[in-house]
């Protein structure tokens, strides 16, 4: 992630890598499932647009420009930046991998994508504290081609960068990714009206009109400081809209179940903190994460698009689910706030509720 034009390159290359596990057991039947009409409709607001749309509007950046990011001192020029994956934070992580920050070709550097510390976007999986296990498991089915290769064009780059990853930088990034501290950076609203919004550079974004719209079975999920999104800031905090009592229902869900499909916490764990169960592996954690990226991953799961053998549990999970569930499960799941990791809620954020959220 450099300018928004190599962001709009990069974010190809690692769009959607694995979040979610192969999960949960449950019994067969497709009669609540989500319909296709539902699933089509869902792909609008939870896969970015590809290729990204131009901007008309957009300065062209001025090399000598200096940049900055909320509460870092550290500071780039524009050709400093365009040329670099940015450290905003040094302080927030161990020493840096030259395959995560720099990359070695063919190879890209991780941090186009995940950013330098591996907290991620909406459109990528943040990596920040997954088992080293899950890790590896996930680059060995795309270099497998178990997936990426079935699913939106933003994910078949993925194929490629884990295929051109020599062994020891993916050990490198494995243990560099898996020792990085997950810091929840979303908060997620309930409400009936929600700004409308449109995709920049992967991300929703609110119309410049402020015009809003019903919220439908959707989740709307936009940075509270876009300037610092596109400076590639790992510490950018979220808003994530969803519809009224998503929570609740998605807690439901995850607890008890919903018609066939099985409980969330009988694999991802009391709190969505993740699991290591015999028979299944590593169940990564879900709690604080992405509700976008997590309801995306069940969309996936539910289409077939991830044919590893590990994920066919959470193919048969996904099946049994509505569109409205999976939306309820992912709000739930990134409203709980892990007990390692503390949110991160900054005084921006909390302006921008207050000035777009309609009680």
């Amino acid at each position: 992630m450099r300018t928004p034009s190599k962001l709009s390159l990069a974010i190809t290359a690692t769009i959607l890598t694995g979040m979610f596990a192969a999960g949960t057991t449950a019994a067969s039947g497709h009669g609540r499932s989500a319909s296709n009409a539902s699933i089509a409709a869902a792909e609008a607001w939870a896969f970015p647009v590809f290729p990204p749309p131009p901007d008309p509007h957009a300065p062209k950046p001025n090399p000598d420009s200096v940049l900055h990011v909320t509460g870092s001192t550290v500071t780039y020029t524009q050709a400093e930046f365009s040329d670099t994956n940015p450290d905003w934070f040094p302080e927030d992580h161990p020493p840096v991998p030259h395959i995560v920050a720099d990359g070695r070709k063919p190879a890209r550097a991780c941090a186009e994508c995940h950013t330098i510390s591996g907290a991620g976007v909406p459109a990528t999986a943040t990596l920040d504290s997954l088992p080293k296990a899950y890790i590896r498991a996930q680059l060995a089915a795309f270099q497998a081609g178990e997936r990426g290769m079935g699913g939106p064009a933003t994910v078949h780059d993925m194929v490629d960068e884990a295929r051109a990853l020599s062994p020891a930088d993916a050990q490198q990034a494995i243990d560099y990714f898996s020792a990085t501290q997950f810091v929840p950076r979303v908060r997620v609203i309930e409400a009936a009206m929600v700004p409308k919004t449109h995709w920049k550079f992967f991300v929703r974004v609110p119309d410049t009109d402020g015009a809003r719209e019903p919220i439908g079975d959707r989740i709307i999920e936009t940075p509270v400081d876009f300037r610092d999104y596109s400076h590639a800031d790992g510490h950018v905090s979220y808003i994530a809209y969803v519809p009224p009592g998503s929570i609740a229902h998605g807690a439901s869900i995850a607890n008890k179940g919903a018609g066939a499909a099985a409980a969330c916490e009988s694999c991802h764990g009391a709190h969505l903190e993740g699991s290591n169960m015999p028979g299944i592996g590593v169940v990564p954690p879900l709690a604080g994460r992405s509700p976008t990226y997590i309801a995306r991953e069940l969309i996936l799961f539910h289409l077939d698009r991830r044919t590893d053998p590990a994920a066919a549990p959470m193919r048969v999970e996904a099946a049994q689910l509505t569109v409205p569930e999976m939306v309820a499960v992912a709000a739930y799941a990134a409203s709980v706030r892990p007990e390692s990791a503390r949110p991160r809620v900054n005084a921006a954020s909390r302006a921008w509720v207050r000035q777009h959220v309609v009680q």
